[in-house]
């Protein structure tokens, strides 16, 4: 029986030669999306056994998206596409939720042997980032928890993608009033003040790309 599959990755080539790969192995990709906030969507309506989400995408990134979909589709297990192997991005992944992490220099030799395991039940990680799961842990559980929610770590990604208040309503379809609690709201959970420290805060969490 194929497992049914939700893939994003915002590059369409790489999306159709991971789809070809996935297909050649019997799989089927019920739902494609190039955002993070369109695949959660998707996955709430498909409910697929597995969504692969690239890590860095614009709008809501693999990690919030994986939130997401923890919080709405619990039964569908997320694989993570990613070429950090560093213990900060390996923490993150864990906190969100995902069972497997697979970076993409290995995607070819390990995507199909996550996919299987992360079907069974288990997690996965590629061979690259193992080591680094103990010291990821260890990290995770000395340094202060930041508390952001959901709604907090999407505004954070659209600020740090150079975003203004009324952009991020409108991208995330909620008010400016709103959207400025929300930036009001993370700046004082992290006790970060000023829009470069929150791109730099944010880049260090693996929420985009430097």
């Amino acid at each position: 029986m194929p497992i049914h599959i939700v893939l994003a990755d915002d590059h369409v080539l790489v999306r159709q030669s991971l789809k070809s790969l996935l297909e050649r192995e019997g799989h089927q990709v019920v739902g494609e999306a190039a955002e993070g906030k369109e695949a959660a969507r998707q996955v709430n309506t498909l409910q697929p056994e597995i969504a692969i989400l690239d890590i860095s995408m614009p709008i809501m990134n693999g990690l919030n998206a994986a939130r997401e979909i923890k919080n709405s589709s619990p039964k569908t297990k997320t694989i993570l596409l990613t070429q950090h192997d560093e213990d900060e991005y390996i923490s993150e992944a864990l906190e969100a939720g995902v069972k497997g992490y697979v970076l993409k220099s290995q995607v070819a030799s390990d995507l199909l042997e996550a996919i299987r395991q992360v079907s069974r039940g288990q997690v996965y990680l590629s061979p690259g980032v193992a080591s680094s799961v103990v010291e990821a842990y260890r990290t995770r559980s000395e340094r202060p928890k930041e508390r952001l929610s959901l709604r907090e770590r999407q505004v954070l990604q659209l600020i740090a993608e150079g975003k203004s208040t009324k952009e991020v309503a409108s991208v995330l379809g909620i008010s400016v009033k709103t959207a400025e609690s929300h930036r009001s709201r993370l700046m004082q959970k992290l006790d970060i003040h000023e829009t470069a420290s929150l791109v730099r805060y944010a880049i260090r969490r693996g929420m985009v790309q430097a």
